[in-house]
């Protein structure tokens, strides 16, 4: 038996790591591509001659990266900031508080899952651009993110792992629900937080939809919708448009990997029935 678990080991190895060659090509070939005088859409963008920043250069020179970057931002942070403080609350509520109809508003967050939000685009239209008038503006385009269904449950599910003692002794003590939740659950609660951070980050950072309908303006625009709509003038004032794709591409990559570096460390799992006795 031992020996067969040491023969077996080494194929493991070999089986991982052409997983792993296999999963980081393609940012390989995105960032290799991106740096060449001259891509062409095969596998020979991927050996590494002939580099320039040129490509990026052109980026900046049309859309002016860090405006766009900063709109990104702007609206990725006010994303999650909405996330984190709603989802908690609507979490908890759901997981640990007792009130009437819980069960038919947890039915109901799971139903609002399942309904594509482009379904919703036209009618969030009407009423955020027509009716409140906040077209080119950053509310605008952060309230249709502001509450995530998917965040809601996660803290959810996570709350709901916690053994009841802890919360009903802080209860004796005369903690109230608002600080039994900031001083014992969400302190637990730091993988589900990092967790839906991550998640939530890739959505608005990557949207394009909702920003191109809500902003006309290009110095509001995010990275996303500028990317696009420089993609689609290039062909001839690019000298390398393969080059300049695949530099956007990096360009809106970054963040999110660069993110999930520093996050991918605190996803650990909890022991959390160590804070009760038994």
């Amino acid at each position: 038996m031992r020996n067969s678990l040491r023969a077996s080991k080494p194929v493991r190895y070999v089986l991982l790591s052409l997983g792993a060659v296999a999963f980081l090509f393609p940012f390989y070939y995105m960032v290799v591509g991106s740096l060449r005088t001259t891509t062409v859409g095969d596998l020979s963008a991927a050996v590494p001659s002939g580099l320039t920043g040129a490509n990026y250069s052109a980026i900046n020179g049309a859309i002016s990266v860090g405006r766009s970057l900063l709109n990104s931002g702007i609206m990725t942070i006010g994303v999650l900031v909405c996330t984190l403080v709603f989802g908690v609350l609507a979490g908890y509520g759901l997981a640990v508080l007792r009130f009437r109809g819980k069960g038919a508003v947890f039915g109901a967050l799971l139903l609002v899952q399942m309904i594509p939000f482009q379904l919703l685009t036209l009618p969030l239209y009407v009423l955020v651009v027509r009716d409140y008038g906040l077209g080119d503006n950053y509310l605008g385009m952060i309230l249709p993110f502001a509450i995530n269904s998917t965040a809601v449950f996660l803290f959810r599910q996570f709350f709901l792992q916690m053994p009841a003692s802890l919360f009903e002794a802080a209860r004796i003590d005369g903690a109230s629900e608002l600080r039994i939740l900031w001083r014992i659950a969400l302190p637990m609660a730091r993988p589900a937080v990092l967790t839906a951070l991550l998640l939530t980050f890739i959505g608005p950072w990557n949207e394009f939809l909702w920003p191109f309908l809500v902003t006309k303006n290009a110095d509001m625009q995010p990275l996303a919708v500028s990317l696009a709509s420089f993609l689609s003038n290039m062909q001839g004032t690019v000298a390398n448009p393969a080059g300049a794709l695949l530099a956007g591409a990096v360009v809106l990559a970054v963040p999110a990997v660069v993110l999930f570096l520093l996050f991918q460390r605190h996803f650990t799992s909890t022991d959390i029935d160590s804070a009760t006795k038994g």
